[in-house]
């Protein structure tokens, strides 16, 4: 049964982490995290704490990931990015290749490994070293050959 807020665990820059809810589509306010913990009260945590907002589906299994990088090339559309954190902590990952989709606060990034207990994870800018784009993966548009273009548009500027 879906539900309007979402399980995370969120792992600190000092290795504790906390379980809780958040709401999807605004999780983040004034450079706060926004968490609903399990004893049901809400905390604010700041981004300079967060090494990583992991979007689970049970709290049981750990939030740790089995796979940080991709075993061969991603088939999914979008970025592959690479992130090194500034515990020096590397993780692969795929990023839509999109910029309205971006928040400004952090990136949303699905894990390499879609079947694990993580389903996709937020990470603070403020958590990063670096972010390397190492492929666009896109559909490929390829042109028919042998179909005529379409002469019923009139020619702009003289092309």
């Amino acid at each position: 049964m879906p539900s309007t807020h979402k399980k995370v665990t969120v792992r600190k820059m000092d290795r504790d982490s906390v379980n809780g809810h958040v709401a999807p589509s605004n999780f983040i306010r004034e450079g706060k995290l926004e968490l609903l913990n399990t004893a049901g009260n809400v905390v604010a945590i700041d981004l300079r704490d967060i090494k990583g907002v992991y979007f689970v589906r049970e709290f049981g299994d750990s939030e740790s990931l089995l796979r940080k990088t991709f075993t061969s090339r991603p088939r999914t559309e979008g970025l592959w990015v690479r992130l090194k954190f500034k515990d020096n902590e590397v993780l692969e990952g795929m990023m839509p290749n999109d910029l309205s989709l971006s928040m400004s606060e952090g990136f949303l990034v699905n894990p390499p490994d879609l079947r694990s207990n993580t389903q996709r994870i937020f990470v603070p800018r403020s958590a990063l070293e670096s972010l390397t784009v190492l492929a666009v993966i896109g559909a490929t548009r390829r042109h028919r050959k042998g179909v005529a273009s379409d002469t019923r548009q009139v020619p702009l500027f003289g092309e």
